[in-house]
């Protein structure tokens, strides 16, 4: 399935959204996760889809994933099992690319560090679509907004306007040849239901990110468990989006940074 066979956007009324697949080319992601895990839970069919297209993706992992885990037998060695777990399951959905930001799991905040690690990935890849997860806290079932969630996504946010295009901020990264950049589209995925505007049809691609998920072994206590609750979760967003019976979907709050009209500060 290439992109340009995802769902429209669409808003909770079904009216159309900000992002035409038919006329959006995407041909670079930089997406964000804040855990070992995240990613593939929230968009890795989306990703496989891109990437079995021919995009180009990178992860990038926040925090180094030193509090997950259930076995304490793991305690020494978590963050180098988890970093493995991302590497196997980034591979799976076609993600070659994996960088680690190495800030301590549980202790994440939008500082200027963060949002500086964030603009100079983001100017090194010049991604047509960056990808977070969402700011806003989710009330219907909080385990979406861990406050390491919450964090990756206002840094993110923070980050890609306008620091990302200002040519003076961080100045040390233009010195270094990585000059300011426009960022056509935020997705952001984990967020409250009610700002979800666009899906993506993954229906040939649910397994490949069950498979990814099942490598991280160390964050399952119930394998089968999860499996379902993603499989009913991609069914459910399959049928808000509108698609046949049987397909899956996964969902997100794109927003439009920079486009035809966009005026520089406004």
């Amino acid at each position: 399935m290439a992109p340009a066979e995802t769902a429209g956007a669409r808003g909770a009324s079904g009216a159309a959204g900000p992002f035409d697949p038919e006329r959006h080319r995407v041909r670079r992601v930089v997406a964000f996760g804040a855990h070992p895990d995240d990613l593939d839970f929230g968009v890795s069919g989306t990703v496989a889809a891109w990437t079995a297209a021919g995009v180009e993706v990178h992860y990038c992992i926040m925090t180094d994933g030193d509090a997950g885990g259930f076995e304490p037998e793991h305690r020494a060695g978590i963050v180098a099992m988890r970093h493995e777990e991302q590497r196997g399951a980034a591979a799976l959905v076609g993600v070659t690319d994996v960088h680690f930001l190495g800030y301590r799991d549980g202790y994440l905040e939008p500082t200027h560090e963060v949002m500086r690690d964030v603009v100079e990935l983001v100017r090194r890849v010049r991604p047509d679509v960056v990808l977070a997860m969402h700011p806003e806290r989710n009330w219907d079932r909080i385990q979406k907004s861990h406050p390491d969630h919450l964090a990756c996504g206002e840094a993110v946010t923070r980050a890609v306007y306008p620091a990302l295009e200002n040519p003076y901020a961080y100045p040390e990264l233009a010195e270094a040849g990585l000059d300011a950049y426009r960022l056509p589209w935020l997705w952001l995925y984990a967020g409250p239901r009610e700002r979800t505007n666009h899906y993506t049809d993954v229906s040939g691609f649910v397994d490949t990110k069950i498979a990814a998920l099942q490598i991280h072994i160390s964050q399952h206590p119930d394998v089968a468990a999860m499996e379902e609750s993603v499989r009913s979760r991609m069914r459910e967003s399959a049928r808000e989006a509108g698609l046949a019976p049987g397909a899956s979907a996964e969902e997100f709050h794109v927003v439009s940074v920079n486009n035809p009209e966009t005026i520089a500060g406004f």
